[in-house]
């Protein structure tokens, strides 16, 4: 028989024992919350809200996608890292705040390590677009004009300290251009600065363009990609050009650090089914989104490799263009 000041000790134990493996089998018993960090319309809105509509009949619960724009994604990724770790808040991550924003300016959080990746969803390519009657037809005329006339050129981007300002300053370095930035809340807004003449060229994905494109409005010059996108055949990536820039935009889920490995790998199950689903997989090829899956632990490793690269580039005392 147990004695009475050991009581309590032994029913505490013995309820986390067993109280997690309920509390995993029950996962989920309400609806599951994906944030985005940027304006709805954009390309991390465009992935988020594709795999939760199919996401939901796997998890037999509603997940709802919630935009928190602001300082570059780092608002919705501040939500998420002070969010309860029981799997049901995730971010859509692996862009901006992952990888560029840290190396601008100093952050409450590890963006690589304090949390826990779940799956990559897809790429996306980073695109310079232009006006269709832009008077720079290639890439190279718009590097000559940004060198001829430096700060001239006006580069409309998704938030200072992001992944596209540093394409833009990686490619200033490496080509001896120089343009002056003007940052807005996510693609969407930065493609309709660009179609309504406010700027000379913008920062933009494939699939965010696309329907811009489409329209005869505006046109793609080149990818800082390692190939060429499906979505624009035609543009030529900057490394085919002579220069040595490569950023491309990772999209995935993450969680917070510290969500049980039971709900974790139900999450992981869940949304891997959905990714596979023919519905989502229609819905991507209708959004031009270029779908690209990696599990948690290839998923980490592509997103330091990426967070390395850029801190690289963007050092002050990265090797310049001359």
């Amino acid at each position: 028989m147990f004695k009475r000041s050991g009581l309590p000790v032994v029913v505490a134990c013995f309820a986390l024992f067993c109280g997690f493996p309920a509390n995993a089998q029950e996962f989920p018993s309400k609806p599951i919350e994906i944030i985005v960090g940027f304006a709805p319309g954009g390309g991390t809105d465009m992935a988020a809200r594709s795999i939760a509509d199919v996401a939901s009949k796997y998890l037999g619960q509603p997940v709802v996608v919630t935009n928190k724009p602001g300082a570059t994604g780092i608002i919705g990724a501040q939500y998420v890292y002070n969010a309860k770790p029981d799997g049901y808040t995730l971010l859509v991550a692996g862009g901006s705040e992952t990888v560029a924003v840290p190396h601008y300016k100093k952050l409450a959080f590890d963006p690589i390590n304090d949390f826990d990746p779940l799956m990559r969803i897809m790429v996306e390519r980073v695109g310079f677009y232009v006006l269709a009657d832009s008077p720079w037809k290639s890439m190279n005329d718009l590097i000559a004009e940004g060198k001829k006339n430096p700060g001239k050129l006006t580069s409309g981007i998704s938030g200072i300290g992001g992944l596209h300002h540093a394409t833009v300053q990686v490619t200033e370095k490496k080509t001896g251009m120089a343009v002056t930035l003007i940052p807005y809340k996510g693609g969407a807004e930065t493609l309709a600065a660009l179609a309504g003449g406010h700027v000379n060229f913008a920062i933009a994905s494939p699939n965010e363009a696309y329907a811009l494109v489409q329209a005869g409005r505006v046109r793609c010059l080149a990818l800082s990609a390692l190939e060429r996108s499906p979505t624009e055949p035609n543009a030529p990536t900057l490394k085919e050009l002579g220069y040595d820039v490569y950023i491309d935009n990772q999209k995935g889920l993450v969680l917070p650090k510290g969500v049980p490995p039971a709900i974790k790998q139900k999450l992981a199950d869940a949304f891997k089914k959905a990714y596979d689903d023919p519905q989502f997989k229609a819905t991507a090829e209708k959004l031009k989104l270029e779908i690209s899956y990696l599990n948690s632990e290839d998923f980490h490793k592509a997103l330091k490799a990426m967070y390395e690269q850029i801190g690289e580039s963007v050092k002050p005392d990265a090797p310049k263009a001359p």
